[in-house]
């Protein structure tokens, strides 16, 4: 089942049946809001907005783990991310969507970043972070109604929630080779893997962040919301259009991800250990 992270309201879907709404508490504490749940086309989805439903957490604050944790209990297996972000690219102009494959982390160890340690320890690869199926799946969608995509880019992720130094700006775009940048996407994409499920990011560019000479082109909330609404009609149809195609099978090496990642033995954990193990590897 696919499951969709993103701002308030794009359950707002139509052709979106409501089936239920999960609020429901997870090892890790409670997700950011009550999930919702919809179908479309025969295909069930699920809904969290990042930030809860009155945008009431900052990057930082949002609880990543219970956010996965949840959808992964809740039957998801793969993740679509939607995402506002600036540009670091001149060809990414504001309002265009971007696909992304790479995730670039330059947060600062706030954020509770895996689902292990406190007595279980794992190391999972993330070379490849994102799920090139659910990338294919997503461009076919926006192909088929005439929506363009950017894909294969890199996402910077900082920590926010201050918006970025012109010296900062230039440093991902020059130093990393970023191509956006935003607040939220790790640990979330990382998480993703460490619970087996596939991941990929579909942000729209918002801003051309602070790189550029003009400061009238410089990041600012107002712009980045303005670009943000008058740009999410796409998502949402994207999103109707991938429901309608269907969502391919996640590959194998996500969806066994944690298989010799583990190395506490089995025997070593806790009853709840088990447990909330057992739906990462469920």
């Amino acid at each position: 089942m696919l499951s969709i992270i993103g701002g308030s309201g794009l359950y707002a879907l139509d052709d979106l049946d409501i089936v239920a709404e999960h609020n429901i508490d997870t090892p890790f504490g409670k997700p950011s809001a009550p999930i919702i749940e919809g179908k479309a086309f025969g295909s069930s989805v699920l809904f969290l907005p990042r930030h809860g439903r009155n945008h009431e957490f900052l990057p930082s604050e949002v609880n990543y783990r219970a956010n996965i944790y949840a959808l992964k209990k809740l039957g998801a297996r793969t993740i679509l991310s939607i995402s506002a972000s600036g540009s670091l690219q001149e060809e990414i102009v504001p309002g265009d969507m971007v696909l992304t494959s790479q995730y670039f982390d330059h947060t600062r160890g706030v954020r509770k970043a895996s689902f292990f340690g406190d007595g279980v320890a794992a190391h999972i690869s993330t070379a490849a972070p994102t799920c090139p199926i659910l990338a294919e799946d997503v461009l076919k969608a926006a192909g088929d109604i005439g929506i363009s995509l950017h894909s294969d880019k890199i996402y910077a992720c900082v920590e926010g929630p201050r918006l970025g130094t012109i010296a900062e700006s230039n440093f991902l775009r020059s130093a990393v080779g970023a191509d956006i940048v935003g607040m939220t996407n790790v640990p979330e994409a990382f998480l993703a893997r460490e619970a087996q499920m596939g991941y990929v990011t579909l942000a729209i560019a918002t801003d051309y962040d602070c790189w550029r000479e003009d400061p009238e082109q410089h990041v600012s909330v107002e712009a980045v919301f303005k670009v943000y609404f008058e740009n999410i009609g796409k998502v949402k149809k994207i999103i109707l259009k991938l429901l309608e195609n269907g969502i391919s099978d996640t590959p194998a090496n996500i969806r066994t991800a944690l298989n010799g990642a583990v190395m506490t033995p089995d025997e070593r954990l806790s009853d709840s250990q088990k447990q909330w193990l057992g739906v990462l590897r469920g």
